[in-house]
């Protein structure tokens, strides 16, 4: 996942993807006053379970890259990503708890979007899967973070801290950038599998987004401070800016 000291972070600039300044609203608030709300915390519960079963799946799926991996080096690289994974999957379920979510319960709506992606773009080989979680981790963490700008503070700062580079962005891009200037023609292919992972991952989003009342009401204003119709089209132009300007990063055309 991108961070701002890593290859794409341009990307996640240009995307809106900061702090609230001078926050109002649900934004100013703090989890114990926002939570009053009973509909907002139920898209709360909702957003943590997708973040924490996603982080689980990023975790079982880097666990699985690994053994395509064509060094030892660099699969002792992706253990230590996918170790830093579950690491965020444990805050998340530690967070249900805490509120008094069983995190099981709050994950399992979401378990069907997530492994439906996942089964939908098996990677075929090393540098598809390092394409796979650099793009289509980063497209999810664009959204989540668009998300995360109208939550209360407490929410806010714990999705933001899980949504941190875990070091694949910068390791994807030395490795992929490596295979194209030895081979040309990888980049045409690894292009047409960045687009596909794209058009995916969007449709993901949606879908999750769509099945969800709580967390589409709150994202489209009915809850705290939710985006307006306008606002989720300008949102996904940034997550589509950024999109491209990290397959720039790869040395692929968007």
């Amino acid at each position: 996942m991108t961070s701002s000291d890593k290859p794409g972070n341009a990307a996640a600039a240009s995307a809106g993807h900061t702090e609230p300044t001078g926050a109002t609203g649900v934004a100013a608030q703090d989890w114990a006053t926002a939570a009053a709300d009973p509909q907002y915390r139920a898209a709360v519960v909702d957003l943590l379970g997708a973040l924490a079963y996603g982080e689980l799946a990023a975790f079982e799926r880097l666990a699985e890259d690994a053994k395509l991996a064509p060094t030892l080096a660099d699969k002792a690289e992706l253990a230590k990503m996918a170790s830093a994974e579950f690491h965020h999957f444990e805050r998340l379920r530690g967070r249900l708890a805490e509120i008094g979510e069983e995190p099981t319960g709050a994950m399992e709506p979401f378990v069907a979007a997530y492994d439906g992606f996942h089964k939908q773009t098996d990677p075929s080989d090393w540098l598809e899967g390092l394409v796979k979680a650099y793009v289509g981790d980063s497209i999810a963490s664009d959204f989540y973070r668009e998300v995360a700008a109208r939550l209360d503070s407490d929410t806010r700062e714990l999705v933001l801290a899980v949504l941190d580079d875990t070091g694949h962005a910068g390791f994807a891009v030395e490795k992929v950038r490596a295979a194209i200037d030895a081979d040309p023609r990888v980049g045409g292919r690894l292009a047409l599998w960045a687009r596909r992972l794209m058009g995916e991952a969007l449709s993901q989003s949606q879908r999750v987004v769509a099945d969800r009342d709580a967390l589409s009401t709150m994202l489209v204003g009915g809850v705290a401070d939710g985006f307006d119709l306008a606002e989720v089209g300008r949102m996904f132009s940034r997550i589509t800016e950024a999109h491209t300007k990290r397959m720039a990063a790869l040395g692929l055309a968007a």
